[in-house]
């Protein structure tokens, strides 16, 4: 699609942080008590492995509604500072606000892409919980990380495993595409390359050691996410984010005719999911992924 004329700007990002920061914004609000909490397992688990110090500035990729750069900020103390930096504009407004109505005064929010522009520091630390999956180009968004690291500082970034081991989007994924296929054209904008990009752990030391990143390892983190509170929220859910619901939302009416055909799949193939309580809990798969900055 073009973005010649969006409010987004024209660079290769545009039509992500379009996604992001319209229809992507409006329902990860919409499911943020949700996606919140299954992705906040995953950011602790990393944060519990890196522990940000006492008086670090820490820089928060992708730092969505700011709940992590908050925990940062806590983590680092009053005379620390959590940075956090995302490039949908709406998601910053909403984490300043938060931030200040918490009365947290050691955080600072900025809308920026990471890929292009300029990041400030230098941090000792830059910490990211799903945020660094969708650039166009990942070596370059993260090597301009590198370079507002202090010599020495430490990435700590956490990203999904493979698709087989993150059933609770990719069971909804397979069920969708059995029924509607993603269109060739499409008016809405996409989210980039998925969530998945960088789930192979060859692939993401190798665009870390491109980037400038030393002292590269990736640690598993298997955890549980939480779907729904029951089955018609996890419907709701999958059908709305994640690659089941991208390809929902680029077909738009066209699939309109199909959306009783896939909710009754859904509600079917994700049945074994349901626990006593009703709840959906799925596996979930993570790397936390740590490098560093080189000395010299």
């Amino acid at each position: 699609m073009s973005t010649t004329d969006a409010r987004w700007g024209t660079g290769a990002n545009a039509e992500a942080i379009q996604a992001w920061d319209g229809p992507l914004y409006d329902r990860f609000v919409r499911f943020r008590h949700i996606v919140t909490a299954g992705l906040g397992a995953h950011g602790d688990a990393a944060l519990r492995l890196v522990r940000p110090q006492d008086g670090q500035r820490v820089l928060d990729i992708g730092c969505g509604f700011g709940d992590t750069t908050q925990q940062i900020a806590a983590l680092v103390g009053p005379e620390g500072e959590a940075v956090g930096v995302d490039a949908a504009e709406r998601f910053i407004e909403t984490a300043t606000a938060e931030a200040a109505d918490a009365g947290v005064a050691n955080t600072r929010f900025f809308v920026a892409d990471v890929q292009t522009d300029p990041l400030g520091g230098p941090y000792d630390m830059a910490f990211s919980r799903m945020g660094t999956m969708f650039f166009i180009s990942p070596v370059a968004a993260l090597r301009n990380v590198c370079k507002s690291l202090v010599p020495g500082g430490r990435l700590v970034s956490v990203v999904w495993r493979r698709r087989e081991d993150n059933q609770w989007l990719y069971r909804a994924q397979e069920i969708v595409e059995g029924i509607v296929q993603k269109p060739e054209e499409y008016d809405e904008p996409t989210c980039g390359p998925g969530p998945f990009s960088m789930a192979n752990a060859d692939t993401m030391s190798d665009i870390l050691t491109h980037a400038g990143f030393t002292d590269i390892s990736l640690t598993r983190c298997d955890l549980d996410i939480m779907g729904g509170t029951n089955m018609d929220e996890a419907l709701d859910l999958v059908m709305s984010i994640g690659p089941a619901g991208e390809i929902l939302r680029l077909q738009g009416e066209r699939a309109a005719h199909l959306i009783p055909q896939v909710e009754a799949a859904l509600r079917e193939g994700m049945a074994d999911f349901v626990r006593d309580d009703g709840q959906l809990w799925a596996p979930a798969s993570t790397w936390i992924v740590t490098a560093s900055r080189p000395m010299t």
